[in-house]
């Protein structure tokens, strides 16, 4: 219920079109039993009276009703379908917007299929139950509730034959509902395991065809189907016995109402168009109330999609601003760590980490891999908190900073080329949404990218493909560097920027990154080690822990891992 009454709150604005599709629900329902009702007085009219009259404006009628009936059918469903997919769209976007509130270690805990799984494919699950709760309760309620009326109107006895049966079919349906809403909840985490799949193996096609290894993604997207398979299959069988045993008892009241009202009219205890009149309202009722049944089991289907929706706008970020946090301008770019430790979970990675990097200066980080070099510049741009210590902007801890204002003073240039879909010119903008069509050309010119975007037929407005496949290695990553120039913050992170980039395309990457360099707090994380000779600092890291610090010349003459790491490289150029 708690799940249920989230779904009509997103309801809640679209009451105009709710309340246009329940009038309606209400008119087809009550059709219905009006429908019902009438039949007595009609039959006495055209047999025991022989009225022509009504004879001849029957079938007129009975088209006006059907005609009324199709119209307010159609406002039903329309105005409920349209409230429904407006609400659904609120919720596909809460829970897009939330995610986007959500740190890197949430995203660490999920699939990127799993993700789209629930925005795409849960959200359309559930969006059938929002469309059926009002469907159901006022057309198919009001439909039963004003044949049952019909039905005692007429033979109270008989309709308590008729009503026998009624609870009997509720008590099994919300048997089987309960089971449909726990394999709908499994049965879409086995989707999100499909959705998986699907990402990683078109996102890396490259390298599973390089390997060969078509044939073994196929079986392996087979096996996981076919594990959906299993729960969508009882799911199936659930909702097929659901009908056949509803009417399977229904049949025992149909047959009870016949014995009794045929003896009743044998015996003159009423007449056969009171009886006639009846059997049309209750083979008319069992109908809605199968529906109601039905609907039953499209809800419960739909709020066990709704549950893992909700568990991700249920989610809380875990980086959030302080009550007191504070608005800065533009830094000076000082940056300070003071006996800062990092644990993932109950595993440390960085211990009393404490440096200093004044206004304009390069740090470079260097260590063996898993070292915690990545780790350190991600708890700058506070993609995580610190376990301990603190990290500080200009003697302002980074933890009283508002969040927004601190992304303002970071730019990052990763390893893992992060481009999109989209024009080159909104690439870059990405750095900057507000920047002119000329801020934009002189940050490509800034990263060395202007001439082969010059070069292309459509220029900055050439779209990249997915990820920026048109473009080389060393092109996508001048690319992003176009973007930090334009973002122009006064920190700048490079991780690991040229590491996977051929000599010829690292010299021009270098260019571009000494432009980017220029005047700000640069922290670079360095695979190659001759990308930071010249930097005004290296911190030699080793299993969390500053092991060495100093410039190149220093730590050669200390002799220690630096050195060691130095010979490694060198000895095999």
């Amino acid at each position: 219920m708690t799940t249920f009454g989230r779904i009509i709150r997103y309801s809640k604005p679209y009451w105009g079109r709710i309340l246009v599709s329940t009038l309606a629900a209400v008119a087809v329902g009550s059709m219905d039993g009006a429908f019902a009702y009438l039949v007595e007085p009609l039959l006495k009219k055209i047999f025991a009276t022989k009225d022509l009259t009504v004879f001849t404006l029957l079938p007129l009628v009975v088209f006006l009703l059907f005609l009324v009936r199709a119209v307010c059918r159609f406002l039903n469903d329309y105005f409920i379908r349209t409230a429904g997919e407006l609400a659904v769209q609120e919720i596909r976007n809460d829970v897009y917007r939330n995610s986007m509130k959500l740190t890197l270690r949430f995203y660490h805990r999920q699939t990127t299929g799993g993700l789209m799984s629930r925005v795409l494919s849960d959200v359309a699950v559930m969006q059938g139950g929002i469309a059926n709760v009002v469907t159901s309760i006022c057309r198919d309620g009001f439909s039963a509730l004003s044949l049952l009326t019909v039905i005692f109107y007429r033979n109270w006895r008989l309709a308590l034959v008729t009503f026998l049966v009624i609870p009997v079919t509720v008590i099994i349906a919300q048997k089987i509902g309960k089971r449909i809403k726990r394999l709908s909840r499994e049965s879409q985490e086995k989707m999100g395991d499909v959705a998986a799949i699907l990402q990683e193996t078109f996102s890396g096609i490259k390298v599973v065809k390089s390997f060969g290894l078509e044939k073994w993604e196929v079986s392996r997207f087979q096996e996981t189907t076919r594990a959906y398979y299993r729960f969508v299959r009882k799911n199936i069988k659930y909702n097929s016995l659901s009908s056949p045993i509803a009417e399977l008892i229904t049949s025992l009241g149909i047959s009870g109402v016949i014995w009794v009202g045929g003896s009743m009219v044998l015996r003159g205890e009423t007449t056969a168009p009171e009886f006639f009149s009846f059997l049309t309202a209750m083979a008319l009722v069992y109908k809605p109330i199968k529906s109601l049944n039905s609907s039953y089991n499209t809800i419960q289907t739909s709020a066990g999609a709704a549950t893992r929706i909700f568990e991700i706008i249920d989610e809380q970020p875990e980086i959030v601003d302080l009550p007191d946090a504070v608005t800065i301008g533009r830094s000076q770019g000082n940056v300070a760590f003071r006996h800062v430790n990092f644990a993932y979970g109950d595993d440390p990675v960085l211990r009393e980490i404490s440096l200093q990097a004044k206004s304009g200066e390069i740090v470079a980080l260097v260590g063996p891999s898993g070292s915690g070099k990545s780790t350190l510049v991600s708890l700058l741009s506070r993609f995580y908190d610190v376990t301990s210590g603190a990290i500080c902007i200009d003697d302002v801890d980074i933890r009283k900073i508002r969040i927004e204002c601190l992304v303002q003073q970071i730019a990052l240039v990763d390893q893992e080329i992060t481009l999109f879909n989209d024009t080159l010119a909104n690439n870059i903008r990405y750095g900057n949404f507000d920047a002119t069509d000329a801020e934009v050309e002189a940050a490509a010119m800034a990263a060395y990218a202007h001439e082969f975007i010059a070069a292309l037929p459509e220029g900055y407005a050439t779209n990249i493909g997915d990820r920026g496949v048109r473009l080389s290695g060393g092109q996508r990553q001048r690319i992003c560097i176009a973007r930090a120039i334009l973002k122009d913050a006064p920190i700048l992170i490079l991780d690991e920027a040229t590491s996977a980039l051929d000599t010829e395309s690292e010299q021009m990457v270098q260019k571009a990154l000494n432009n980017l360099m220029t005047n700000r707090t640069t922290f670079v994380i360095a695979h190659r080690l001759s990308t930071i000779l010249h930097a005004d600092k290296i911190l030699v890291l080793e299993s969390g822990r500053i092991v060495e610090q100093g410039n190149h010349a220093q730590l050669l003459a200390q002799g220690g891992l630096y050195k060691r790491l130095c010979e490694m490289q060198f000895s095999k150029a």
